[in-house]
């Protein structure tokens, strides 16, 4: 007869524990948490700790354990994110395994995505590769988390405190050199404070810090890699023979690093270049006009932004 060890037991304890709620008189909700073995975990370098916690640590409150492939880019995050999860598990004598990443390439990826010993895989990055993994994944019947590229927009009334809207598109469109699937990308300007709101944005957009992200008032820092950079510049020509038209910014910046400009772009909406993610600090501005017929002006403003969307 097998005797249980004292980490099985300490598992088995949590994983018996229903959560109860008293929903009101004779009513009571339970839930009942229902581990599915393995769960692998893909993430990205721009949110390397960020991804692995909300997802991994859902994982294992449930009873499952992990196996985690941070970013080739970001090793050093990766081993030392482990060394932090194994040393928590040791001290509650529990086996540091529950808990296991990898350090490479896309092979790696490919290899969770293929195992049929992992039901769940949890993956973020771009939509391209998210796209293989789901194929990859569902082939073999297994399941799927995906948390892929962003294309977001900020919509800007007549009636907008602009200063105020001026301070908030620059952060969410600047704020770490625009590597991440929340930056703001699009910005919808009503036609009667377009190019005041324009104005006043540029001249804010001179007043930013670039260099170094660990110094105090520094607001972009450089891109991840040279590829990224490359990328940029790539995306910059596109934007030119589409017939954007650069407000401020568009260059890489001749240092050590990989650092651009903050890029302000005036393009029509139906540009093509406009629908994909320039993972970067470059945003496209667009005007739009408002109906007196309420219906009308709501049809015209989705139209505005399902056009421009990824």
């Amino acid at each position: 007869m097998h005797q249980c060890t004292q980490s099985e037991k300490n598992i088995e304890s949590l994983l018996m524990l229903p959560s109860v709620f008293f929903a009101g008189p004779n009513h009571m909700m339970m839930e009942v948490w229902n581990p599915l073995g393995v769960v692998g975990v893909i993430t990205a370098f721009n949110f390397p700790c960020a991804v692995l916690g909300w997802n991994a640590c859902i994982a294992l409150v449930c009873g499952n354990c992990v196996v985690w492939k941070g970013a080739p880019t970001t090793p050093l995050i990766t081993i030392a994110m482990t060394k932090i999860v194994a040393s928590v598990f040791e001290k509650n004598n529990l086996p540091s395994a529950i808990f296991t990443a990898f350090c490479g390439g896309a092979e790696i990826g490919q290899a969770i995505a293929l195992d049929t010993r992992i039901p769940l895989v949890s993956f973020t990055g771009s939509t391209k590769v998210g796209q293989m993994v789901q194929q990859q994944v569902s082939a073999r019947f297994g399941k799927c988390l995906l948390e892929l590229s962003g294309n977001n927009a900020i919509i800007v009334m007549d009636d907008a405190d602009i200063p105020l809207a001026v301070r908030s598109v620059l952060f969410a469109a600047v704020g770490t050199a625009g590597q991440r699937c929340t930056t703001c990308r699009r910005l919808l300007l009503h036609e009667s404070i377009y190019q005041t709101f324009l104005d006043q944005l540029v001249e804010v957009y001179k007043q930013v810090r670039i260099g170094d992200p660990m110094e105090k008032g520094t607001l972009l820092g450089p891109l991840h890699t040279t590829a990224s950079k490359e990328s940029f510049l790539k995306g910059i020509q596109n934007i030119r023979s589409q017939g954007g038209k650069i407000l401020l910014g568009g260059s890489a910046i001749e240092s050590e690093g990989n650092f651009v400009q903050p890029t302000i772009v005036e393009i029509s909406p139906a540009a093509p270049v406009v629908r994909e993610e320039l993972f970067g600090p470059v945003l496209y501005a667009m005007k739009f006009q408002v109906v007196n017929n309420p219906d009308l002006c709501v049809i015209h403003l989705l139209y505005m932004a399902l056009i421009s969307l990824s």
